[in-house]
């Protein structure tokens, strides 16, 4: 008759305690113990897309002993037995993935160990995953918006759940859009994203988006080719940003900075304006409009007829001089 008594050691390693029988020479029988403990390992935890993944059942003192092996399906907690063509083989090859488990067993002396832990297999599904930046601007400033947003090509009608590194941003529930508001230094980092079907198959990691913020609130720069306008005409005012970058859109102002901005004129072209007065501008992007500081201001003066009229004499008058 054999005992078995089953343990579990730190580490999760499972491990049988066998007991025998030993004669003695007064005819009593005594048991005798012997020890064999049980680890499942693989040799990489996800299964590339279209590959496979061994995995190598250990026992200890492994003389004599057959393999048995187990799979949880996704959604499962009901373990199945894997039909296996040699028993006595310690590794298997595996395509889908799961919670797999192994143990050993031996007919003489007759011993089962119990499971080895439970190892959980990742596969890789052919849908592929795209991280995009909206707005897709080149450099981002503290305090824009921005959204990272995470796409499936072919994902169909599947309920994806999505992972996100860097991991913090996997905050239960995980959608398909990382949104950052007010962005800071502190957001200057790598992102790339992935969808999961299941608990064990996912997509491949997607495209890296590297995100840099500047730590600086950009300023406008206000130019003027002129900066007196002629009767009846006008002058042409340039705005921009520095540093540069895309996306602007640019208002206007014309006396104070905290008046309304022209908003007729909201527009990335340069402007052209026939009344005089101290102008400025500011760039703004995104939503919500993230600002620029305000340009420094430039005085726009208007003619009069005479200035005009003199201004006239005085040329024909030089004409004159050099044809006499």
């Amino acid at each position: 008759i054999f005992i078995l008594v089953l343990n579990t050691l730190l580490y999760g390693h499972a491990e049988v305690q066998n007991y025998g029988e030993e004669d003695h020479s007064d005819g009593r029988k005594e048991p005798t113990a012997g020890r064999h403990r049980v680890t499942l390992t693989a040799y990489r935890p996800i299964i590339p897309l279209e590959g496979r993944v061994t995995l190598t059942c250990s026992v200890e003192d492994p003389a004599g002993f057959k393999y048995e092996w187990y799979r949880k399906a996704p959604g499962s907690s009901v373990k199945t037995l894997l039909q296996t063509e040699n028993v006595d083989v310690p590794k298997r090859v595996i395509t889908q993935g799961g919670k797999y488990t192994c143990r050993g067993w031996r007919r003489e002396p007759y011993v089962v160990t119990s499971d080895s832990d439970e190892v959980v297999i990742e596969e890789t599904v052919s849908n592929r995953a795209t991280l995009t930046l909206q707005p897709n601007w080149p450099q981002i400033f503290r305090g824009e918006t921005i959204t990272l947003r995470c796409e499936i090509k072919d994902g169909g009608d599947t309920e994806w759940t999505y992972e996100w590194s860097p991991d913090n941003l996997n905050t239960p529930p995980t959608y398909n859009e990382y949104r950052i508001i007010n962005a800071t230094e502190a957001h200057s980092r790598r992102y790339n994203c992935k969808g999961r079907k299941d608990s064990y198959s996912s997509t491949e990691w997607s495209n890296v988006i590297k995100l840099t913020v500047s730590s600086n609130r950009p300023k406008a720069e206000l130019r003027a080719y002129y900066k007196d306008i002629p009767v009846g005409s006008s002058v042409t005012l340039t705005c921009s940003v520095n540093p540069s970058s895309s996306g602007w859109k640019y208002f206007w102002y014309r006396g104070e900075k905290t008046s309304e901005p022209l908003t007729s004129q909201l527009s990335a072209a340069p402007i052209r304006v026939s009344e005089e007065g101290v102008y400025w501008c500011r760039g703004g992007r995104g939503e919500p409009v993230y600002y620029t500081e305000y340009s420094d201001p430039i005085t726009i003066n208007k003619n009069g007829e005479f200035d005009i009229c003199f201004g006239n004499r005085m040329q024909m008058y030089d004409l004159f001089m050099i044809i006499d």
